[in-house]
C-alpha cells in the first residue's frame, strides 16, 4: 500500500512559506519524537536549505528514551542545526527554544533586529499545543487529528520575537514506504489516505520486533515468554481482537475495529515510551527509497523513448505547450 496525502491546503502552506523564508532567521522543525526521521518534511528541508534549523523532538515523554539520544546526536551532527527533545505541554522546557534560536542566529534580538523565526512540522506533531505553551495563550487550534491548522498566522513571543505559525505539510510523493506507515500510525495522515488494518499489521510488525513486552503487558494474551514476538501480525491483530472483545456475529473479529484500538493505544502512549525507528534504520529505508524511485524514474524515461521512438509523434511535455 502506497500512502500519500497532500490536500489543496498543503499546496498554499508550501508557497506560502516559499514567500516568507527569505525574511526568516531560524526555521524551527517540530518532529514527532517517535518517528523523528520519518516525520522531517524533505521538501520543507529543500525550501529551507540556507537557514539555521532546530529540530524540536516533540513528544519525548512518551518516546523510547534510548532512541531518542540516538536522534538528538544524529540531528546535532549535521551543519547548523541544533535538536532539543520537548514535551509540548510542559511550559518550562518549551521557554528555552527561544534562547536556541538566539544561538542559531545570534546577530538578531532587540528592536532593531527582531528574531523572526518560522516554526513548521508534519499534522499532528503537536505544534499547536507548543505554540500555545510557548505564548501563554490559547492562539493555535489544537486535536488529536491531521490537518486543523489550515491558515499562517504571526505570533508575537516577545517584542523583540517573533513567530510564524504554518499549517502542518506533508510532501507531494512518500517514497519511503515505513515512512508512510509510520506517519499513518501517528495520526499524521489524513484517515481517508489509508487502510487501518494495513497500518496497524505494519505497526504490530514494529512492536513484535521491539517492544513485544509491552504489547503483552497491555493486551494480556497469556502467552508463554517469546510467543508474542513470534506470532504472524495477522495472528496478532485478531488475538487481540478477541481479547478486547472486538467481535461481529458469527464469532469473527471485527478487524477494522481492533485496527483502530491499536493504533489509538499507539498514539495515546497507552502502550508505553516507543518509538518506531533509529537513525540507522531511517537511513536505510531512505537509501532502498531513493534506489527504487530513480529505477521507476528510468524505467518511465524508457517507455517514453521507446514509444516515441520511429511513431513521427511528439510525446507529452516534449514542446507541446498543452502537455501537463
Amino acid at each position: 500500500m502506497s500512502i500519500q496525502w497532500f490536500p489543496g491546503h498543503m499546496h498554499l502552506t508550501k508557497k506560502a512559506i516559499s514567500e516568507r523564508i527569505k525574511d526568516i532567521d531560524v526555521v524551527i522543525e517540530v518532529l514527532d519524537a517517535r518517528l523523528p526521521g520519518s516525520s522531517a518534511n524533505p521538501l520543507l528541508a529543500e525550501m529551507t536549505d540556507h537557514k539555521p534549523k532546530l529540530k524540536v523532538l516533540n513528544k519525548q515523554d512518551v518516546a523510547d528514551p534510548e532512541r531518542t539520544a540516538l536522534w538528538l546526536d544524529w540531528y546535532n551532527a549535521q551543519s547548523e542545526t541544533r535538536a532539543v527533545p520537548l514535551d509540548a505541554s510542559d511550559p518550562a522546557p518549551a521557554r528555552k527554544l527561544i534562547d536556541a534560536c538566539h544561538l542559531l542566529a545570534p546577530n538578531r534580538g532587540g528592536m532593531a533586529k527582531p528574531m523572526r523565526v518560522l516554526i513548521c512540522g508534519v499534522p499532528n506533531v503537536g505544534k499547536s499545543t507548543l505554540i500555545n505553551t510557548l505564548s501563554n495563550k490559547r492562539q493555535a487550534k489544537t486535536g488529536d487529528e491531521a490537518g486543523i491548522t489550515k491558515l499562517e498566522q504571526r505570533i508575537t513571543l516577545a517584542d523583540d520575537f517573533y513567530l510564524w505559525d504554518t499549517p502542518g505539510m506533508l510532501w507531494p510523493r512518500i517514497i519511503v514506504p515505513e515512512s508512510g506507515y509510520n506517519l499513518a500510525a501517528s495520526g499524521a495522515v489524513g484517515r481517508n489516505a489509508y487502510d487501518e488494518e494495513l497500518v496497524a499489521l505494519e505497526l504490530l510488525r514494529r512492536l513484535q520486533e521491539h517492544y513485544a513486552p509491552l504489547l503483552e503487558a497491555r493486551y494480556k494474551l497469556g502467552l508463554p515468554p517469546g510467543a508474542m514476538a513470534d506470532m504472524q501480525d495477522d495472528e496478532l491483530l485478531e488475538a487481540i481482537g478477541r481479547k478486547r472483545g472486538a467481535m461481529m456475529s458469527g464469532g469473527r473479529v471485527n478487524l477494522q475495529k481492533t485496527a483502530e484500538i491499536v493504533m489509538t493505544d499507539f498514539r495515546t502512549a497507552t502502550l508505553g515510551r516507543i518509538t518506531l525507528e533509529t537513525p540507522e534504520q531511517f537511513e536505510r529505508w531512505l537509501a532502498e527509497g531513493l534506489a527504487k524511485d530513480a529505477e521507476r524514474a528510468a524505467k518511465k524515461e524508457a517507455r517514453l523513448k521507446s514509444r516515441g521512438k520511429g511513431s513521427g509523434k511528439r510525446e507529452p511535455g516534449s514542446g507541446d505547450p498543452g502537455a501537463q
